[in-house]
C-alpha cells in the first residue's frame, strides 16, 4: 500500500511540476490552484509513506522518478531537448536509486 502511495505523491509532484510554466508565476489563478494542490498533495502522501518506508529510499524514489518523468514531459510536450549528458545524468540518478533499495537496511 505504501508503495502505491508513493506513486500517487509521484504523479501528483509531476502534474503540479508540469503545469508550473502555465501557471506564469502564479499569475494565471486556475493552473496555480492546480499546481499549489498538486503539491499539498504529494507531500501528504508522502508524509503517510515515509510512516513504513525509510525515509531515504521513499524520498529517493520520489524525487528521482519525479525529476525523470518531468524531463520526459519536458522534452515530449513541452519542446525542450535533452542533451547526452543530462540523459546520462537522470540514468545515474535512477542508478542511485536501484542501488539504494538494493542496499537494504544499514546495521546500526
Amino acid at each position: 500500500m505504501a508503495y502505491l502511495l508513493l506513486a500517487c505523491a509521484i504523479v501528483s509532484e509531476v502534474a503540479a511540476t508540469s503545469l508550473l510554466p502555465r501557471a506564469a508565476g502564479f499569475t494565471v489563478l486556475l493552473p496555480s490552484l492546480v499546481v499549489v494542490a498538486g503539491y499539498v498533495l504529494s507531500f501528504l502522501l508522502l508524509a503517510r509513506v515515509v510512516e513504513t518506508v525509510p525515509v531515504p529510499v521513499a524520498y529517493a524514489i520520489w524525487s528521482a522518478a519525479g525529476t525523470a518523468a518531468v524531463a520526459a514531459i519536458g522534452a515530449t510536450f513541452l519542446g525542450q531537448s535533452l542533451s547526452g549528458w543530462q540523459v546520462a545524468g537522470l540514468a545515474l540518478v535512477v542508478a542511485g536509486v536501484v542501488l539504494l533499495q538494493l542496499g537494504g537496511r544499514a546495521v546500526s
